[in-house]
């Protein structure tokens, strides 16, 4: 029986010493030595922390198709280490400007403001590198359809550009469907991502990579709901970083816009679609609905 607390404990703790065992001075030099106060502060932005939540679709993704989870952690690595320097970046003063995070002083509190920037950009410089060695996946032309992906997820299309648009939208408002497209492309877009990378390792074909398209579409929808929900009903010792502040803002979510229980009613529905999209695979996505389901229900 598929036990979804011991699979995201192993790949949480499979991420971390793989991050552990990556940044470090020898892996990260050439052509010449790396900075060593860049890679305490990657070091401090991405390990003891987190649930490896993107890592984990990725693995659970490739799982469906047969692949075993350690053939599945680089491209993991890749996309946790995308994920941190989006988090180290989200905390600085001109973006969010957070002082705490994972419990933890933000990058920038804990070193300074360049250093921050820096390590954020080398986390993403790297995370590339992750994907283009061949330890990722022997197949040249699935490293480049990984690479793709992670590039189109993480890009102006995807992440950044949904921070751009979020920063538009505290300037000027949003009307109709802004929010959604905004955090269809903020949060979204690197959930699709990691799940659509899973499949790629498995070599899916374009039927079954387009159902976990929908379903990766879907739970990245609930994630964000999920967290909007949490922003207003959370402590800020349970999320591990400030809590109230969309409300303080005036910032326009979801939950504002419907209400706690309209949210909630629709974080249900948008479970109900992402687990519904997985009907063709049976059994071997038990975990992709342990997932999405899990975003429904998490604490923090």
């Amino acid at each position: 029986m598929y036990d979804f607390s011991a699979d995201i404990a192993d790949c949480a703790q499979a991420v971390e010493a793989a991050l552990d065992a990556y940044l470090v001075p020898d892996r990260l030099s050439g052509p010449g030595p790396a900075a060593i106060r860049i890679i305490d502060a990657m070091r401090h932005g991405s390990l003891k922390g987190g649930k490896r939540l993107r890592p984990l679709l990725v693995r659970q993704a490739a799982a469906v198709f047969g692949v075993a989870p350690g053939q599945a952690l680089t491209a993991g690595l890749a996309v946790e280490a995308i994920h941190c320097y989006s988090l180290i970046h989200d905390d600085l003063p001109a973006m969010d400007d957070d002082d705490l995070r994972r419990g933890r002083p933000t990058v920038h509190k804990a070193f300074d403001e360049a250093t921050a920037i820096l390590a954020g950009d080398a986390l993403l410089t790297h995370a590339f590198a992750l994907l283009a060695d061949p330890a990722c996946h022997p197949d040249p032309s699935v490293r480049i359809g990984l690479v793709t992906e992670l590039a189109l997820g993480s890009g102006v299309g995807g992440m950044v550009g949904g921070q751009m648009r979020d920063i538009e939208g505290e300037a000027g408002g949003f009307s109709g469907n802004d929010i959604a497209i905004m955090q269809a492309m903020k949060t979204g877009a690197l959930i699709r991502a990691s799940v659509r990378m899973g499949a790629l390792l498995g070599k899916a074909d374009p039927e079954a990579l387009a159902a976990l398209t929908l379903y990766a579409e879907a739970a990245g929808r609930a994630f964000q709901l999920a967290d909007d929900i949490l922003d207003v009903v959370a402590t800020p010792e349970a999320m591990g970083k400030a809590t109230g502040k969309d409300a303080a803002m005036g910032k326009q979510t979801r939950v504002s816009q419907l209400g706690l229980d309209g949210a909630r009613a629709e974080l249900d529905a948008t479970i109900a679609e992402a687990i519904a999209a997985l009907t063709p695979f049976g059994p071997p996505a038990e975990a992709l609905r342990a997932t999405a389901r899990f975003f429904a229900t998490r604490q923090s």
